[in-house]
């Protein structure tokens, strides 16, 4: 296979930059990341009701978007209701932000596509000394608010999935996980795009050389995944909880997925991985590998079709979902 073209061609904007970092220390690299990024294609974002509230947590109140909305229901309510997501944005554990294509864009599109609802949360980031557990523990008390107020926006608590893209990924698995040690309700059912669940992982074949041909800024090697889990844990990587680092953990009791991945994305095998072991443990997976897609793609505008087909997925599994418990 090769890049899909359309991502091929904006690849010229990022052309030389050796990290995200590095791009916005030059005056250009905002505008630059927007080209790259689709902005100059004409898309027009969907309209849904949007909601700005603050969830309770150990750490202070957490931003949560709410885009979205269905009749309410009933306290008691077992059936009915409009699909419902948690959804958790991607940037290494120290980046990224609701207003991110992969966090607003998304949003708007699934509640669009499926007559649902999406709680973004703003989760904190490890910088400035935030650390794990602190982000964990953000995303638990946005869930547990979430399924407490669920039926004020018509989803019912039962059916309420939960998802991210790349480390929101992780901090959705972890999150899950601690539910179910804890013995509190699960998910219906666990949405991740290109996860980033594993510290190491195997390197990817690239008989076609297009791995080696992107901008180093799209690339993981195994030390750009160990700094960026020590970030987040504080420490040595052999210190983590698996709530940080998920992937190697026993999945049993765990809820189904979908997993989304990238064909040129250094951290496919993660995805891989950890679809394998979840169907070891007897959890149903729907696996779609997007060819051609590069890590990150759903920040890119859904102008582009191999954007457009990765919402289609993810809007296709969370209307879907079935109460798991």
């Amino acid at each position: 296979m090769s890049l899909d073209p359309e991502l091929a061609a904006a690849m010229q904007h990022v052309e030389g930059a050796g990290s995200f970092a590095e791009l916005f220390a030059d005056p250009s690299g905002p505008a630059r990341l927007e080209a790259f990024s689709g902005g100059g294609l004409p898309y027009a974002r969907p309209d849904v009701p949007v909601l700005e509230v603050r969830a309770p947590g150990p750490n202070g109140p957490v931003p949560v978007r709410v885009y979205g909305s269905g009749a309410p229901l009933q306290a008691g309510a077992t059936d009915g209701g409009v699909p419902g997501l948690v959804w958790l944005h991607g940037g290494g554990f120290a980046g990224g932000d609701l207003n991110m294509r992969e966090a607003d864009q998304l949003a708007r599109e699934l509640a669009e596509r499926t007559g649902g609802v999406v709680f973004s949360v703003d989760y904190r980031l490890a910088r400035g000394g935030v650390h794990f557990p602190a982000p964990h523990e953000d995303v638990l008390a946005a869930w547990f608010w979430a399924s407490a107020h669920a039926l004020d926006f018509g989803v019912l608590p039962a059916k309420l999935c939960i998802g991210g893209a790349s480390a929101g990924a992780n901090l959705a698995v972890g999150a899950v996980m601690y539910l179910n040690d804890v013995d509190k309700p699960l998910p219906a059912k666990m949405l991740l795009a290109y996860p980033l669940l594993h510290a190491v992982l195997p390197p990817l074949e690239d008989p076609s050389g297009v791995l080696s041909d992107l901008p180093r800024l799209l690339r993981f090697t195994p030390d750009d995944c160990r700094a960026m889990f020590e970030n987040y844990i504080g420490g040595p990587v052999a210190m983590a909880s698996s709530y940080a680092v998920p992937g190697n953990a026993d999945p049993s009791g765990l809820p189904p997925a979908a997993i989304l991945a990238a064909e040129y994305d250094d951290l496919r095998p993660s995805a891989e991985l950890y679809s394998d072991s979840l169907r070891r443990a007897g959890i149903p997976v729907d696996y779609r590998l997007e060819s051609g897609a590069t890590h990150g793609y759903l920040n890119h505008s859904a102008a582009m079709a191999v954007v457009r087909r990765g919402l289609s997925f993810l809007a296709t599994e969370l209307a879907a979902a079935k109460p798991f418990q």
